[in-house]
């Protein structure tokens, strides 16, 4: 009987390309880490300008609007450019991406 609920479930995670991790991504959780490391040099909610600096950092909304879940996780996974790497766990980057992907 669970083999005929979970299996249809593990099929159309993999149809919509989520992992497991991120289909239980927590959007909170991503605020609260956005909060703590990025908020700093990006503007991570709604209110405020699109930068923080003349050229710097784009804010959470813009990527939100510029950038899909995978090149998000791409990015997060291998940080470049001026951004420090934060050696985020899997599950912290898809609470980001959640996170990230509410401000749309």
């Amino acid at each position: 009987m669970m083999q005929k609920i979970l299996l249809p479930a593990a099929l159309a995670l993999m149809l919509t390309g989520l992992s497991p991790i991120a289909a239980r991504a927590d959007a909170a959780a991503g605020e609260r880490l956005a909060r703590q490391w990025c908020a700093n040099c990006h503007v991570i909610d709604n209110s405020g300008p699109a930068t923080t600096l003349p050229q710097g950092p784009p804010a959470f909304r813009i990527i939100a609007g510029h950038l899909d879940r995978d090149q998000m996780r791409a990015f997060l996974s291998h940080p470049h450019g001026a951004m420090p790497d934060l050696a985020l766990t899997r599950a912290e980057i898809e609470d980001l991406i959640a996170y990230i992907g509410s401000l749309k």
